[in-house]
């Protein structure tokens, strides 16, 4: 996914109230320009937050839909935690 829709997406996220969002580096050592210059996003949702939670879901959504499935590497968004996550990549 291009670094400009990561943006998007963080900046998003960042609307919704309690919510912490950023972007994670690329860790691989070897540049391509057909991978994204962003190694994920990671993001923060307040536990007992069920509408920022809902919200959270729902901008995850529209971006999944447009842009490929998110696939979580850290634990879930539901429990609290962070998550990070990236989609696959370019169809």
């Amino acid at each position: 996914m291009p670094l400009a829709v990561y943006r998007e997406v963080v900046a998003h996220l960042r609307q919704v109230e309690g919510v912490s969002a950023g972007l994670l580096p690329q860790v691989d050592p070897t540049f391509d320009y057909r991978q994204s210059q962003v190694g994920g996003l990671w993001l923060h949702c307040p536990q007992d937050d069920a509408v920022a939670q809902q919200r959270v879901e729902q901008i995850l959504a529209y971006y999944g839909n447009r842009y490929g499935a998110w696939q979580s590497i850290a634990p879930s968004l539901v429990s609290g935690a962070t998550l990070s996550a990236t989609p696959p990549l370019e169809r």
